[in-house]
């Protein structure tokens, strides 16, 4: 069993957090604030958007079951990665979409993912590849969120979209 990491930013981390805990081969999925200059940001710091830091997930995942491809490929698919600074309601740098590389085999991955994803896409897409520079836990109560907090209005109106888009694309790599 091979454990590696992937950080993506698309948008809310409680809505990108929901669709990833689905995915066989994922063992953790942990909310986060990276690429930012305060140190030890919390959550309201970042929601002003002044931090420079994106709301972000950390999955953690067994490649011998769940390819790094795979996982870009629903990343790409299950938000708009052609809104800059923003996804649905949400606007701002924090809502970014991202991709946060360690090494060069990430990064060249997450070039080829983009490329491929764009065929997708009418619009170009604006994700950003870049290299991670710090990362930040955010608090415990983002952590699973949707899944503490499914009738939670907002969780309601913007998760369950999301999670359909899985189901219809992706229904052979999630859990049952």
């Amino acid at each position: 069993m091979s454990k590696k990491e992937l950080i993506v930013a698309g948008g809310c981390f409680w809505c990108t957090e929901a669709v990833f805990e689905k995915l066989r081969g994922v063992s953790d999925v942990e909310s986060g604030y990276a690429n930012g200059e305060l140190p030890n940001p919390n959550y309201r710091a970042v929601c002003s958007g002044d931090t420079g830091y994106a709301e972000v997930v950390k999955i953690t995942y067994d490649e011998s079951i769940i390819s790094i491809d795979v996982l870009l490929d629903v990343f790409f698919a299950t938000h708009n990665p052609t809104t800059l600074n923003s996804q649905g309601a949400d606007r701002g740098t924090q809502y970014r979409s991202a991709i946060f590389y360690t090494d060069e085999a990430t990064k060249n991955v997450a070039f080829v993912a983009k490329e491929t994803a764009q065929s997708h896409w009418s619009d170009p897409i604006v994700t950003i590849v870049e290299p991670l520079q710090n990362y930040y836990k955010a608090e415990s109560y983002h952590q699973d969120y949707y899944r503490n907090n499914p009738m939670q209005g907002y969780c309601m109106a913007v998760i369950p979209p999301k999670i359909e888009k899985l189901k219809a694309k992706f229904s052979d790599k999630i859990n049952d």
